[in-house]
């Protein structure tokens, strides 16, 4: 798969999600914006802020039309005690097998206490009722970013 850019449409693509569902790409065409945020590790201090930021807009981004999934590498029982413990009413995607993060090409080369470890760089993608991906944010600083991605998905409305 090639890597999407912004005007072009993503293939389909299915992963396991919170709350036993799937998320399924498709099943949002035609009916809502898709935001996708990538994000390092559940419970982390930048995490949990971010998550916090897309949780506390959640109301303003389903009134823009846009449903909110934030993605990383841990488990689904990872996923759950987060999403419980921060009341997030958004599902999380689990991609153990990196397949996401391959194809969104968000696994970067990180220094962490001096050595390389490969790990997800904070990306953000929305895509529009189309399929369509319309903007990306990548090397995402947590301040103020929840209300750039709201600005751009309300523009979409």
């Amino acid at each position: 798969m090639t890597i999407p850019t912004i005007g072009n449409p993503l293939a389909d693509f299915t992963v396991a999600a919170t709350s036993g569902k799937t998320f399924r790409l498709s099943d949002f065409k035609d009916k809502a914006n898709v935001v996708l945020y990538f994000y390092p590790k559940d419970s982390t201090p930048g995490c949990t802020t971010e998550g916090q930021d897309f949780r506390d807009n959640h109301a303003q981004f389903l009134a823009a039309g846009t449903e909110i999934f934030g993605i990383s590498r841990d488990s689904l029982k990872s996923h759950e005690n987060f999403k419980a413990k921060q009341a997030f009413p958004f599902e999380l995607l689990s991609d153990a097998d990196e397949a996401l993060c391959n194809l969104f090409d968000v696994i970067k080369l990180k220094n962490m206490y001096g050595k390389q470890v490969r790990g997800i760089e904070r990306s953000t993608f929305l895509i529009d009722k189309q399929g369509i991906l319309r903007n990306e944010w990548r090397k995402v600083s947590v301040k103020n970013h929840v209300a750039s991605v709201l600005e751009a998905a309300q523009a979409l409305s």
